[in-house]
């Protein structure tokens, strides 16, 4: 091989060995070794990657069969017609609670009487009290004055309200039986949850394990 180049003002073919060796005096001048290339990284033996695997599978089954386990034990809750049943018993139980509250006799409807009839005895005392000035008389007895007045009206928005809560507990009381299969429902599709997870959980584990299993044939098997 013979490459072109100038010697003494005159053109003229050099080897190609003599270039090379001149390229290789230049300093920093890469030398290019032939049949050599760059070091590579050992790759993973089939026997290291089976190991890495199995390490991962034996891991991951303890916590698969808890999450069996604790699936088992979820669908029997919920799947659990007791468990229904008490639950609507403690409805029962809550709302007819709250309807003695708020009933005509109840606890809330007395609320407002026993305030509304303070603001009105504390009238009738200050009427006959001798202990002010007319002036801190008159200021008191307009005070009093305003706090019945605005007593009344909140006494008549709390029965308002008292009333219609009452009629939606006694509606909510003449449904219980839908209440009972609504509940059943919600039980059901909390089950189907747990069940729709762990096949979630379980398919992850089986191609896991078809991976494993891979590993086991040697290559080109």
């Amino acid at each position: 091989m013979t490459i072109l180049g100038f010697c003494g003002g005159r053109l003229r073919f050099l080897p190609a060995a003599l270039l090379l060796l001149a390229l290789s005096a230049v300093p920093g001048a890469p030398v290019l070794a032939q049949g050599t290339s760059p070091a590579q990284p050992d790759a993973i033996t089939p026997v290291e990657e089976f190991s890495r695997q199995l390490d991962e599978f034996k891991k991951s089954i303890p916590d698969l069969n808890k999450k069996i386990e604790d699936s088992a034990a979820s669908v029997d809750r919920w799947t659990d017609v007791d468990k229904a049943r008490k639950e609507i018993e403690e409805l029962r139980a809550v709302v007819s609670a709250a309807l003695g509250a708020v009933s005509d006799n109840g606890a809330v409807s007395q609320l407002g009487t026993k305030a509304l009839n303070h603001a009105r005895e504390k009238m009738r005392t200050l009427e006959q009290e001798t202990r002010f000035k007319t002036e801190e008389k008159q200021f008191l007895m307009d005070q009093w004055r305003k706090l019945r007045d605005e007593t009344e009206r909140a006494t008549d928005e709390l029965g308002t309200a008292r009333k219609e809560f009452s009629e939606l507990l006694r509606t909510l009381q003449s449904n219980e039986d839908f209440i009972d299969e609504l509940i059943q429902i919600r039980q059901a599709s909390k089950a189907l949850e747990v069940i729709r997870r762990l096949t979630k959980d379980i398919r992850e584990a089986s191609d896991q394990l078809k991976k494993l299993i891979g590993g086991i044939k040697p290559p080109g098997v």
